[in-house]
């Protein structure tokens, strides 16, 4: 039995990745919804080669039985409409930070925490697209030997600040001054993501902070963020410090991450053989390279992890956890 399924934000960057990433699955769609706001109503998209309007957002849009709704149309919209939506029976797989931290609300990474998926009660939250890479390399190493303490220093892309971001790096490396940056992006690195906060951390290093912990379910974990804004157009980068709490043969933990749902390895640094954000454009995995211990602490491993921001780190993780609720592996009343 097929499902009705909605994609709100469907004009979006992120959107549009939604519908790329629904391209290449097999689901079971027997009804498609395309959901925007006032100024895309109107306009169409393209799924399986079919053309669907788009329409414009209201409380009355899921009056029609939808049974998931992918959204990503913003924290503002989501708090009015997720809610709304939950209430007439649809699963929202959020993609805004509006619910990420909220306890009633699963955070899911599918290949860490799937099991959480089941909890929801009409909201499931994506987490941050630098996040979801980060846990999907760590949480093997978190069950195997225990995590002490993480550092990340990250290196994003532009399209993690959406369009706008996108243009600051086009226009600005014709000379244009930045729109959606404080400074300009071109030939630039920025040390600052999102807003200044708490002791002069961005929310973006807080939030990795936060849910790292929440995902992995170690609330007292010591982690701490450093995340930079680089001029590349797709693809988050990140070096990651994990202290862990056991000690570590590097061959046996270098092929744990090699079996690791999700995780491809590209390490082999002597032959020039390491992930780059070119490597993760437009594809689905997280990509593994440079382990190697870190001698400075007892047990500590660094390693270098890449993903598509747009891709892994928003459409495909929540298209995975509609596949696991339309495969009963999580949804109301799953086991």
């Amino acid at each position: 039995m097929g499902i009705k399924l909605a994609v709100v934000g469907a004009t979006g960057m992120v959107g549009r990745a939604f519908l790329d990433v629904l391209e290449g699955k097999d689901l079971p769609i027997d009804e498609f919804y395309a959901f925007a706001s006032k100024r895309s109503a109107g306009t169409a998209v393209i799924l399986k080669g079919r053309e669907f309007p788009v329409e414009e957002l209201t409380e009355a849009s899921f009056d029609r039985g939808i049974d998931i709704a992918l959204f990503s149309a913003g924290a503002s919209a989501s708090e009015v409409f997720a809610p709304i939506a939950a209430k007439k029976g649809c699963i929202v797989i959020d993609n805004s930070s509006r619910w990420r931290m909220d306890d009633s609300v699963p955070l899911v990474v599918p290949e860490v925490n799937p099991g959480d998926i089941a909890r929801h009660s009409g909201i499931i939250a994506n987490p941050n697209c630098s996040t979801i890479q980060a846990v999907v390399a760590l949480a093997p190493l978190a069950v195997r030997y225990g995590l002490k303490r993480v550092v990340y220093s990250t290196y994003q892309a532009v399209s993690g600040a959406g369009r706008q971001g996108w243009l600051d790096l086009e226009e600005g490396e014709r000379g244009k001054p930045p729109k959606k940056f404080p400074r300009p992006i071109a030939r630039n690195c920025l040390p600052h993501i999102d807003v200044f906060a708490d002791g002069d951390y961005t929310k973006e290093e807080l939030k990795m902070v936060n849910e790292t912990r929440k995902i992995l379910v170690l609330p007292n974990l010591p982690v701490t963020a450093t995340c930079a804004r680089v001029p590349v157009f797709i693809g988050h980068s990140e070096s990651v410090n994990a202290e862990l709490r056991t000690s570590f043969d590097l061959d046996e933990l270098k092929a744990l991450l090699a079996r690791s749902e999700g995780v491809v390895m590209m390490d082999d640094p002597a032959n020039g053989i390491y992930p780059t954000a070119l490597d993760a454009a437009g594809a689905d995995p997280v990509y593994v390279g440079r382990v190697r211990r870190d001698y400075s602490v007892e047990s500590g491993v660094n390693m270098w992890i890449v993903a598509d921001n747009i891709r892994k780190g928003a459409a495909l993780n929540a298209v995975q956890i509609a596949e696991r609720i339309i495969g009963g592996k999580g949804g109301r009343g799953c086991e």
